[in-house]
Order: C-alpha cells, then sequence, then structure tokens
C-alpha cells in the first residue's frame, strides 16, 4: 500500500518534529498529509515549526494509528513551500482563525519528499 492509500483509510494522531539551524528541537501535533503532484504537504501557521524549517530542512513525521502501536515514521526533506495560495485554500479541511488583529494569519503550504519510511515500532526489517 503506498503512502497516500495509507492515510486515507487510517486513522490516529500525527506529530511533526523539526529542529533549528542549532538543533533546537520542536514537535507539535500535526494531521494526516496531503498529497499533491508525487510529494507530502501539510498546511502550517507561521510558528515554531515552520520557522524551524527556513535554517533546517529535514523534519519527521510519526503517525501512530488509534488503536494498538501501529503507524508510520516518515523522515522527511522540505522541498518547497507556498504562502496564501488559491491552491492551500482549496485543500484545507477546516477553517482558520484570524490572529489577534482580526487579519488572516499567513499560511503556508510546506512540500516534503519522503527520504526514509519506518514502521512506528521497530528498524522495518
Amino acid at each position: 500500500m503506498n503512502l497516500e492509500d495509507y492515510f486515507t483509510h487510517a486513522t490516529g494522531t500525527g506529530v511533526l518534529a523539526t529542529a533549528d539551524a542549532d538543533g533546537q528541537v520542536d514537535a507539535a501535533i500535526y494531521a494526516k498529509p496531503h498529497f499533491i503532484d508525487g510529494q507530502l504537504a501539510f498546511i502550517m501557521n507561521d510558528r515554531l515549526s515552520h520557522h524551524n524549517l527556513q535554517s533546517n530542512p529535514r523534519a519527521v513525521y510519526l503517525f501512530k494509528e488509534k488503536d494498538g502501536y501501529r503507524g508510520k515514521r516518515l523522515f522527511l526533506k522540505q522541498v518547497k513551500e507556498e504562502q496564501d495560495t488559491e491552491r492551500l485554500q482549496a485543500i484545507r479541511r477546516r477553517s482558520y482563525s484570524p490572529d489577534r488583529d482580526g487579519e488572516p494569519a499567513p499560511k503556508f503550504l510546506v512540500f516534503f519528499e519522503v527520504t526514509r519510511e519506518l514502521p512506528l515500532i521497530g528498524s522495518g526489517e
């Protein structure tokens, strides 16, 4: 089963881990990824995860299925991003709240290539 099929049917919780250029790490809950033009993509706010990717394009997405200890660990490398595009608006799964000033907060559609895929537990061998 390819990743797009897997995430279409799987239910669970995802965590995106990033680090800045100095190695300071962050982890945040993220929805299942979108699949666009053969790449995996996430919609991001302009917060710590997005900030970290500006200086270090590598990330890990961990997905734990709802039941048991099944899931995926995806090692990622950012390849591009778009800000507030029509494509982003078309694929978003929920509406977003405005920022503190009442203006729409910027949103980024961040694309990744998967450099390695492992099961949630074990080495995958």
